[in-house]
């Protein structure tokens, strides 16, 4: 069975959220964070129930600390958690990446303000 056979099967605390039916993403990361390890199950990368249980024991962990995390500030974190196991990222390039993603970020906001402005004058 296929990860895309088996997503809408986590229920309970991994329950993916939904508004009438449909999944439901807050802001563009999340829904790249979960069509990454969508694909990753799909290439064979990872068994898709493996990701499911990381994702269960982040969900769990995460609620017995209180943490105010958002649902796939969890989902990324069992992802990242099960990708560095395996030896398929270490620690370092998740976290340069990470930088990087932030930096681009912030240049297409610089940009986007900037440009923004230059309409005004």
């Amino acid at each position: 069975m296929s990860s895309k056979e088996t997503i809408g099967l986590i229920d309970g605390p991994g329950a993916l959220p939904r508004k009438n039916g449909e999944l439901v993403f807050e802001a563009p990361w999340e829904g790249r964070a979960f069509g990454m390890a969508v694909a990753l199950s799909d290439q064979q990368v990872y068994a898709w129930e493996d990701f499911r249980q990381r994702l269960i024991a982040e969900i769990a962990t995460a609620d017995a600390a209180n943490s105010s995390s958002t649902y796939y500030e969890r989902w990324t974190a069992a992802l990242e958690s099960l990708l560095t196991a395996r030896g398929l990222i270490s620690p370092a390039e998740l976290d340069a990446r990470a930088a990087e993603y932030l930096a681009g970020e912030r240049d297409d906001f610089d940009h986007d303000h900037e440009h923004d402005h230059h309409g005004h004058h």
